[in-house]
């Protein structure tokens, strides 16, 4: 498969540049976690701050506002499978919804480039897709060990 991503744009304007940066940023984590050949697909929606409450109250019934929300379709045991046995049809391993006002928000704060937080973004909704989540410190750790090691290959750094 060579297109990992499905990308939508709501109530924003759509940007190629988006596209392409979000599209490598996919790309690296199905490289790294060996998905890239097991059929699947990411589908993810930039939009704004209303929309992403929005969604947030309805699937999570958390009526605020957030940076990234991730909606998996499956299991981490399904996932661990589906890299040795490929699916016949493709199939979505789950949809990450970004508030790219957010983004550019957060980005400001931490000091760093809006491209490394978008792709922060990205890699941490993917791991919420792959079963991670950051409940304790040692799942903290765990998922923000991985999060780093896809930045550190795509060469985004903090600055």
């Amino acid at each position: 498969m060579e297109n990992f991503t499905e990308i939508h744009f709501l109530d924003i304007v759509e940007n190629e540049e988006y596209i392409n940066f979000v599209e490598k940023v996919i790309k690296k984590c199905f490289e790294i976690e060996k998905l890239d050949k097991a059929n699947l697909y990411v589908g993810i929606t930039l939009t704004n701050p209303a929309n992403i409450k929005r969604i947030n109250g309805e699937y999570r019934r958390i009526e605020s506002e957030t940076d990234v929300l991730s909606f998996p379709m499956f299991e981490k045991d399904e996932i661990e499978e589906m890299k040795i046995n490929k699916s016949e049809h493709e199939e979505a391993l789950g949809d990450i919804v970004v508030s790219i006002a957010r983004v550019k928000e957060q980005a400001m704060d931490y000091g760093h480039s809006f491209e490394r937080e978008l792709a922060y973004m990205i890699v941490h909704g993917f791991y919420h897709l792959m079963g991670e989540d950051h409940m304790n410190q040692d799942e903290k750790a765990r998922m923000r060990k991985k999060e780093e090691n896809v930045l550190e290959q795509l060469d985004i750094t903090r600055n």
